[in-house]
């Protein structure tokens, strides 16, 4: 419990703080002042100023935030997770360092850093999966996982690792199709085309009309899962692809679940709030240092798809409020968009609660949190 606990508190402060320090780091590279940069959230324990900026350690240990001055003229609250941000005062050069008077790329640039932070992140995290471990990664073929003694399999000359890529002339890439198949198929000799390593053959054999207790009519066990593994030069180029994969199954399914909710009232399914995600970090850990980092890995895809979001409060919401900035050359009133983010923080903060009671309720039945 103490270990679930510790490495909850951990993967979720470091993706929240490297969200941060994507807007720290590129206000910085902007010449906007930073005023604070928080590692969790008040009371404060302990700070060190250094140059403008105050560095902090905060009690209570998840998460971060981003103090920019000049923040309020632009909407209101701390650029990241927490609190609100102070307008400040000054003149001159220092009220040109202000957020609010930069231009509006960089304003565009500064709130989207946090978001391709957790990108980048999840990037190097699944490529260096790919270059040391493999990935296990859902496919086309159909792999051969084993083959039973004296099966019709082995008699065949099948062999773990082979790929079936064709029976009877009839393509197969889902395991449903092939099992359905052979059913068909028992008691007439197949055809079987096979892949392995780069060579191709083919082979015969007769499923059986009467199988061996856990046994199949060929005497093989099949999977669609296939490890992947590239050298390192080639893994950040997967990497970035999975990544996208993944951030787009991610936002599908959001939209899908909101779909579903809003016109059909619907439960959310299969997403977690902290005592889910908490949940899935103990078994992330149970499994072992690899299920860690790929969790963490799409955990900071999540992260970066909910917060790019076009919702008030979000990253996404006060980007959104740029756009309309872009397209009609004017600003919306700070107090107009105050009132959307404080609008969208208390629809968060419902549905926080919301998916808070359901995890709750699936813990208490002794369900799993994702169905």
């Amino acid at each position: 419990m103490i270990v679930t606990v510790l490495a909850f508190v951990i993967i979720l402060s470091v993706l929240v703080i490297i969200h941060e320090l994507g807007h720290f780091f590129v206000a910085k590279k902007l010449g906007i002042k930073v005023e604070e940069f928080g590692i969790g959230f008040p009371p404060r324990a302990f700070s060190k100023k250094f140059g403008e900026t105050v560095y902090s350690i905060n009690w209570l240990p998840v998460g971060g935030f981003v103090k920019l001055f000049g923040e309020d003229e632009a909407g209101g609250g701390k650029i990241g997770k927490q609190g609100t941000g102070n307008r400040g005062q000054g003149t001159g050069d220092e009220v040109e360092r202000a957020y609010y008077a930069r231009p509006l790329w960089q304003r565009m640039a500064v709130v989207t850093a946090g978001v391709i932070m957790n990108v980048v992140l999840a990037i190097v995290l699944i490529s260096f999966l790919f270059a040391t471990q493999g990935v296990p990664l859902p496919t086309d073929n159909i792999i051969v996982t084993e083959v039973a003694h004296s099966s019709p399999a082995e008699i065949a000359g099948l062999q773990k690792d082979d790929k079936i890529l064709r029976i009877n002339n009839r393509e197969i890439k889902v395991a449903s199709l092939f099992i359905s198949e052979t059913k068909k198929l028992k008691g007439q000799e197949v055809t079987l085309i096979v892949k392995r390593g780069d060579q191709q053959f083919t082979t015969k054999l007769t499923p059986r009309v009467n199988s061996p207790k856990n046994q199949g009519a060929m005497g093989v066990a099949i999977s669609n899962i296939e490890v992947k593994k590239y050298s390192w030069i080639e893994a950040p180029f997967f990497g970035t692809i999975e990544a996208a994969k993944f951030s787009w199954i991610i936002a599908s399914g959001l939209g899908t679940m909101i779909t579903d909710f809003v016109l059909h009232g619907a439960k959310p399914q299969g997403v977690a709030g902290p005592i889910g995600v908490a949940q899935l970090t103990g078994e992330a850990v149970r499994a072992g240092w690899f299920a860690v980092l790929w969790f963490m890995a799409l955990l900071s895809l999540n992260l970066a798809v909910l917060n790019i979001l076009p919702i008030p409060a979000l990253d996404g919401g006060r980007f959104f409020f740029m756009i309309i900035e872009m397209v009609t050359r004017k600003k919306v009133s700070p107090k107009y968009e105050a009132y959307a983010h404080g609008v969208g923080l208390v629809l968060l903060l419902g549905l926080m609660a919301v998916v808070t009671i359901l995890d709750l309720t699936r813990l208490v039945q002794g369900k799993s949190i994702i169905p």
